[in-house]
């Protein structure tokens, strides 16, 4: 419904679907709290980095953190798989909010300049990325290896990370029937100062998430 409501703003400037993008995720929660007896917790705001350039690595269980991270963070910049990008409707929307899109698992002329393109985009906007870097939505006791994705932005880019951990799969899983009367905990985690090995990095990201996870499920 949100989505039809603002296809005239893909012919205005890209703050008006930045705003509906917040107005997805406001929608969203609604939706939950009404039909389902969600109750959404946020932990750790105080954590959220302030006043410098940074990156948001988050678990990703569900479609909900797609939508609800935009109501806590400043309209992020998604760092997804290209193929999101050729969805109707839902991918013109990623396209206009300036995503970055990705060929995974693939050597191209776009993923060389990939960082370049990230740079150029950082460099004149107050906006953080953010990035899965599970690569795709998994079950709630799925613990995979983070990809290299994140490691890539950290060194390469040379900011901060801010950690994100999410228990959506017990209401919003990839498949099946959503459940009611639960609790979807959203833990803010502490950052990860820039400077460190990208190795180092990401063993450290990855314990710091699925500690949490474990704490949360």
């Amino acid at each position: 419904m949100i989505s039809i409501i603002f296809l005239p703003s893909f012919f205005l400037p890209q703050k008006v679907v930045q705003f509906g993008g917040k107005l997805m995720g406001y929608w969203t929660g609604f939706c939950l709290k009404f039909f389902l007896s969600t109750n959404i917790e946020i932990k750790g705001k105080e954590n959220i980095i302030q006043n410098e350039k940074f990156f948001i690595a988050a678990s990703h269980q569900s479609m909900f953190e797609t939508f609800y991270l935009q109501t806590i963070f400043n309209s992020p910049i998604f760092i997804l798989k290209k193929e999101l990008i050729f969805i109707p409707i839902f991918g013109w929307y990623l396209k206009k909010i300036g995503s970055i899109s990705i060929k995974r698992n693939r050597v191209s002329k776009d993923n060389l300049s990939f960082f370049d393109d990230i740079s150029k985009v950082l460099l004149n906007s107050s906006r953080p990325l953010i990035i899965f870097p599970q690569g795709t939505r998994v079950l709630p006791d799925q613990r995979p290896s983070f990809k290299k994705g994140a490691s890539r932005i950290y060194e390469e880019l040379k900011i901060n990370c801010q950690p994100v951990a999410i228990n959506s799969g017990y209401v919003w899983p990839k498949k099946g029937l959503k459940t009611s009367n639960k609790t979807i905990t959203i833990s803010i985690l502490k950052p990860i100062e820039k400077g460190l090995p990208k190795e180092k990095f990401m063993q450290l990201l990855e314990k710091k998430i699925y500690d949490e996870l474990n704490l949360i499920n």
